[in-house]
């Protein structure tokens, strides 16, 4: 009866441990989509956001990407911005598009991660981008796009992104 009891409580602390572990160490893919979920509350901005909130999280978005990160947002002359950037550069680019609106938003929705290789992983999502301009202009942009995120030491930096052109007229 004893060592009934003793396997019992054995089997409930194993089982206890393992869901700890399932839990609490997150995957490669939760560490993934939680990257895009910060770089989405980083860009996005709400009216009267103070000069030190702005100037974090210009730092942040920085901090997500790998140095040099490569872009290819090309098809429209307004936001076509092609090329290799650093992090400085990235952070810059940030600052300038996000004082173009009073209001930001961006939402990320459909991610679909595979991880090629060890450390890499290719997403492909729709990005929204909403808001309102600082003229007053609404603005709703959504965009198919695919990133590669690489993995340096413990974190996952965006590498690239890239606009997925669906349709042409």
């Amino acid at each position: 009866m004893v060592k009934l009891r003793h396997a019992v409580i054995a089997g409930f602390v194993v089982l206890a441990g393992l869901l700890a572990v399932y839990y609490l160490l997150p995957s490669e893919e939760k560490k993934v989509r939680k990257r895009f979920d910060l770089l989405a509350q980083y860009v996005s901005k709400e009216p009267g956001e103070d000069l030190f909130s702005m100037a974090n999280r210009v730092k942040n978005i920085g901090s997500l990407f790998s140095d040099p990160s490569e872009f290819k947002v090309e098809g429209d002359p307004f936001y076509s911005f092609s090329g290799t950037y650093s992090r400085d550069e990235v952070s810059a680019y940030a600052l300038r598009g996000r004082s173009y609106f009073s209001k930001l938003s961006l939402k990320f929705h459909d991610l679909k991660i595979e991880f090629p290789e060890r450390d890499t992983a290719s997403v492909s999502f729709t990005a929204r981008l909403t808001g309102k301009s600082t003229g007053g202009e609404a603005v709703d942009e959504p965009r198919e796009m695919r990133s590669v995120l690489k993995k340096t030491e413990k974190n996952w930096l965006f590498s690239g992104f890239e606009v997925v052109e669906v349709l042409k007229k």
